[in-house]
């Protein structure tokens, strides 16, 4: 075998059988390979839509999302896509194609280091300097990519690695995943310690529940000792959304009574989360009485941020089933709910149609069993507000990297990931401009991906800070001149429909849903319009603003 084919045959034996990419000179030969293989190739139209693609597959998945490019721009256009993987921990594989090793160094045509350049944003970075290396480097690519807190990995592929014979027969393995676990009774018996003392106990729950496999104990340990529990951007749908013990989601824009009740509480239970800006505000404020036990798959986090008297590294499977009691915290509760009744998430005034609105709407047709794949921005904040998500999986989202753009390639990864589940993006118009080529994707594969845009004619969150902040002293954010959305969905073949009053929010959503195929929904909504509620960069959570009068 050359090594194009061992590389096929390597992602077969990976069980990868969607592959996203853009092809190029220097990764000619593979694609030559891959025309007799059975991996299904996705032409995306923008080597960064191939990325962000991979890793909506892999985030709706579980699986490692695999992308490929050719060298020099091929290669930097997918550097967004794996920060983003990189950030918010997603298992990826990029192959990049690389100018012929006697090249490299001397400024070639589409020559970039790109080993050096992703080396900051993926969990490890190969260059391949001779064949026989290639088995081995692909082994350690799809195991790290997978291994404890995954992340993505870059193989940089010369051309005539490619195309060099093997100089023995190899047969490709499945290279497994490797966990490890360092936590110990003692640590266990401690934090039940602080859990039986505690009378204000709260979960703090994040991203690395899904990551850990632990939304099934999760559930549990909620469950049993009732502990009332708020979520990170990443956490949403590890408890589902309507659970009486959910109090949504905390932070810049969470709701006064999560904020609330983490500021009040003696004991938080940290569960996968970094302690992001996000979502403490002002860190030194945040949930000022309590102690906090940690826990976390990496080892790197605990107490990265913020000190943990109780830190439980390791698998969060086996921490979680080991602290799932019994508590007695039935006055607590009544507290947290009554809080959550007064001041959780609330619908504003309807002046025309509003995101809270057509969120909870969405919500509610759906029953939470979509997947929203989101971009950036005030429409990301109103789904993470009002959209009740049933598991974590189906809440595909640029946490940690915000960029805009991810939503729609996104969608496309995590439909081909799982063409049985309804999959819609839901975009703002300055998000959906970033990547709008992807639709000559989803009109080629006939994908039956729905598309919302939530159409404000404005970068809107840019916009709400400079109102906020910046006393309204607006700069660039006006999107007044934005395309025609439906005529553009319709010169790729995709059906589309647009509307502007509230009362037809309920027949579109319908119609949308029910359309075979790929459609477009474009929904008007009032440029002035914000999310609330809001922390101020820098200020600390019990400093939220929460109308439009700050």
């Amino acid at each position: 075998m050359n090594g194009a084919e061992y590389i096929v045959r390597k992602l077969i034996s990976e069980g990868v059988d969607t592959l996203f990419g853009y092809p190029g000179g220097c990764v000619m030969p593979l694609y030559d390979a891959l025309l007799e293989s059975p991996i299904r190739h996705i032409l995306c139209r923008h080597e960064q839509g191939t990325a962000f693609a991979a890793n909506g597959y892999a985030r709706s998945s579980g699986r490692i999302g695999v992308c490929l490019a050719t060298s020099g721009p091929g290669a930097t256009n997918l550097m967004t896509g794996l920060a983003d993987a990189y950030m918010d921990s997603v298992p990826m594989v990029a192959i990049t194609g690389q100018v012929p090793t006697a090249l490299i160094g001397t400024d070639a045509f589409q020559e970039i280091d790109v080993l050096g350049m992703s080396l900051p944003i993926t969990k490890q970075s190969f260059l391949v300097q001779a064949i026989d290396e290639l088995p081995e480097i692909l082994d350690q690519a799809f195991r790290i990519a997978l291994e404890g807190r995954p992340g993505p990995v870059l193989v940089d592929l010369p051309k005539n690695i490619q195309l060099a014979t093997l100089s023995e027969p190899t047969i490709p393995h499945l290279s497994g995943e490797q966990i490890s676990t360092t936590t110990t009774p003692a640590q266990w018996q401690q934090a039940i310690e602080l859990m039986n003392t505690s009378r204000r106990p709260i979960i703090y729950g994040g991203g690395g529940i899904l990551l850990g496999d632990a939304v099934s104990p999760f559930r549990q340990f909620v469950e049993t000792t009732g502990i009332p529990a708020v979520f990170s951007l990443k956490g949403l749908g590890a408890l589902p959304g309507d659970h009486p013990l959910n109090m949504g989601m905390l932070g810049m824009h969470g709701s006064v009574a999560a904020n609330q009740v983490v500021q009040e509480a003696d004991l938080l239970i940290a569960v996968g989360v970094r302690f992001d800006d996000r979502v403490t505000g002002k860190l030194s404020r945040f949930a000022p009485h309590a102690q906090v036990i940690n826990l976390d798959i990496d080892p790197a986090e605990i107490g990265k941020l913020r000190q943990a008297v109780c830190a439980l590294p390791g698998d969060i499977k086996q921490s979680l089933k080991a602290l799932t009691i019994k508590l007695n915290l039935l006055d607590w509760q009544s507290q947290c709910l009554e809080r959550l009744e007064q001041d959780g998430f609330a619908l504003p005034a309807q002046d025309g149609i509003t995101g809270p609105h057509f969120m909870r709407l969405l919500s509610q047709t759906t029953r939470g069993q979509a997947i929203i794949s989101c971009d950036v921005g005030q429409h990301q904040m109103w789904v993470a507000q009002h959209y009740a998500f049933d598991h974590p999986r189906k809440h595909l989202t640029s946490g940690g990297l915000g960029a805009m753009g991810f939503g729609l390639p996104a969608a496309i990864g995590a439909q081909l990931a799982n063409p049985e589940i309804p999959v819609i993006n839901v975009a703002g118009d300055g998000s959906f401009m970033m990547n709008a080529q992807e639709l000559a994707t989803i009109g080629r594969y006939r994908l039956p991906t729905k598309i919302i845009i939530l159409d404000n004619q404005a970068l809107g969150m840019v916009r709400q800070q400079q109102s906020v902040c910046y006393q309204g002293r607006y700069s660039e954010i006006d999107l007044s001149d934005n395309p025609d959305f439906c005529t553009l969905a319709r010169a790729f073949g995709i059906p589309a429909q647009s509307i502007s009053d509230p009362d037809d929010m309920a027949y579109a959503i319908n119609k949308l849903l029910e359309t075979p195929g790929p459609a477009l929904l474009h929904v008007a909504i009032a440029t002035e319009h914000n999310v609330w509620p809001m922390v101020k960069p820098g200020d600390a959570n019990d400093q939220i603003i929460t109308g439009a009068n700050p």
